[in-house]
Parts: structure tokens; C-alpha cells; sequence
């Protein structure tokens, strides 16, 4: 059976936080709360792994990640500025030190002119560290969320290991 997600870039998270004492938090929309269950599948993930929050419209977007909410409303909640509040308040939320926000469109939908994208950030610290739109190929909605879960994951371990690289 194949991997839902990405274990190699799990690995490389779990590791890196765990030895630097530091945690995740996550908020999706799209994804649907599937970056959570891949870092619940983390060994000793309560360990590194804060929580999360899945917040699907704009009145819970606003009032749990504080995103500004006129902005929200002319975009769908779907934008590079939304996914850069929501990881930002993420990290308050759990007071976690990274965090990732994520929102987009994982079936075809008018306003989204029928493409299927996200947006994704990853912060530390109060900083954005990555922050990017990424396109999907129309499929199973499961199949989309899982494609933008293992594309965030792999981005993030990607950076961390520029972190590593760097200290060697």
C-alpha cells in the first residue's frame, strides 16, 4: 500500500524539532485537517506537535486565526495574504515557534474558475520562512488535499534541512 504521506519529510521534521526543542502548530482549510494526521503519525509526536485547528469559512477563519476579514471576504478566504495570517496566528494559538497555514480550492469550484490550487506558509518565529501558491491537476478531492499536504510537508523539510546544512 502506498504512503498517504510523506514519511521521509516527517522524519526529517520530527527530528529537526525534536532536537532544536521546538514545536508545530498547523491551520488548514483545504487540507481539511490532513497536515495534523500526518504529524500524528510522527513517533513521539506530542512531543513537537502542538495541535491544529481546521477552519473552513471566513467567521471562523477571523475569529480563531484572526484573518482580516474584508480581505477575506473579496478573495473566498483563498490567498497568499490569508495563509500567511492563518500560520502566523496559528503559532499564538497553540504558542507554538513554526506553523503552517493553508487554504485553497480542492475540487473545482466558480470561484476558483474551476482550477484547483493552495496557498501555503510556513513561519518561525514571526517569520515567513516559505510561502507559495501550488497547482493541482484535476482529480479526487482526497487526492488534491493529499497532493498539497505532501507538498507543504516537503517544503518544510526541505528548509529545515537548509537550516541543518547550514550549521554543519
Amino acid at each position: 500500500m502506498k504512503e498517504l504521506f510523506d514519511r521521509k519529510a516527517i522524519e526529517v521534521i520530527r527530528s529537526f524539532l525534536m532536537a532544536s526543542q521546538e514545536t508545530i502548530a498547523v491551520a488548514e482549510s483545504v487540507t481539511s485537517g490532513f497536515i495534523q494526521a500526518a504529524f500524528s503519525t510522527a513517533e513521539d509526536a506530542s512531543l513537537f506537535f502542538q495541535g491544529g485547528i481546521t477552519a473552513y469559512n471566513v467567521g471562523q477563519k477571523f475569529r480563531h486565526l484572526r484573518v482580516e476579514p474584508v480581505q477575506a471576504l473579496a478573495c473566498n478566504c483563498v490567498s497568499e495574504k490569508i495563509a500567511q495570517e492563518m500560520a502566523l496566528h496559528v503559532c499564538d494559538l497553540f504558542h507554538s515557534q513554526w506553523g503552517i497555514g493553508i487554504t485553497g480550492y480542492a475540487a473545482p469550484v466558480p470561484e476558483s474558475d474551476n482550477n484547483l490550487y493552495a496557498y501555503y506558509t510556513i513561519v518561525y518565529k514571526g517569520m515567513i520562512t516559505s510561502s507559495r501558491k501550488i497547482t493541482a491537476k484535476k482529480d479526487e478531492s482526497v487526492r488534491v488535499q493529499l497532493f498539497y499536504v505532501n507538498e507543504t510537508l516537503s517544503e518544510l523539510a526541505r528548509y529545515i534541512q537548509k537550516l541543518i546544512n547550514l550549521h554543519e
